[in-house]
């Protein structure tokens, strides 16, 4: 095996790994908060509301996630460009790059499935612990603040964890749509040297070392926070 070519696509390379962190860490970060607000919908929002949140759910989680991409990047990406003035505005510089789309997608993805993770949590919350706090005169949204969402997401941790694993694994789908991702680099390593094994253990060792780091993160947090039933 060859590795002499580190040399010249090591720049490269950092610059996939940035870009499949920030896609990983942006999904991941607006996904939670979008899933938050779709667990509660499920939980205790109107019927209209309920519907909504299950529809969302059902179709990103009963959906491939290339094809929301390929419909978000090839559908509403080329429609964009025909908005007038859109092309002139501040916004076309990040509307116009596959990594836009790309962190759309995957947030959007991601929080469909993180919504029913932490809709489970939060029925598995004890009602008693709720209602002890209503008896203690908080309101209902300092409940949910201080009690019903953090005893959710304890409970939800190590499926969480889990989750950001597999969201890492789905990084490698935004090279369909241009961006310039680990996987991505690799790609162009193995079309100029015609190297197929060695990139890709590369970039293996990437992802293993990276999982490996959210895995102890989270059982850090775990260790700090201990779940009790």
């Amino acid at each position: 095996m060859k590795f002499d070519w580190l040399a010249k696509y090591w720049p490269l390379l950092i610059d996939g790994a940035f870009q499949t962190v920030a896609l990983l860490v942006i999904s991941v970060s607006l996904g939670f908060l979008l899933a938050i607000g779709l667990a509660f919908a499920q939980v205790s929002g109107g019927c209209v509301l309920r519907s909504l949140a299950r529809w969302f759910s059902t179709v990103f989680r009963g959906t491939p996630l290339l094809i929301q991409l390929w419909l978000l990047y090839y559908g509403i990406g080329s429609l964009l460009p025909m908005v007038p003035g859109l092309r002139q505005s501040f916004l076309w510089p990040l509307l116009r790059e596959g990594f836009f789309f790309a962190a759309v997608s995957f947030t959007l993805n991601y929080a469909a499935y993180e919504a029913e993770v932490l809709r489970g949590a939060l029925l598995s919350v004890p009602k008693g612990e709720l209602e002890a706090g209503r008896a203690l005169g908080m309101s209902r949204l300092t409940v949910v603040r201080r009690i019903w969402l953090p005893r959710a997401i304890r409970i939800a941790l190590p499926t969480i964890a889990g989750e950001v694993v597999l969201q890492l694994k789905a990084t490698p789908l935004a090279f369909t749509v241009t961006v310039m991702d680990l996987y991505a680099v690799a790609y162009k390593i193995r079309q100029d040297t015609l190297l197929v094994y060695e990139p890709l253990l590369v970039v293996t060792l990437f992802y293993v070392a990276l999982t490996a780091l959210i895995t102890r993160a989270f059982g850090v947090v775990e260790a700090q926070v201990p779940i009790r039933r």
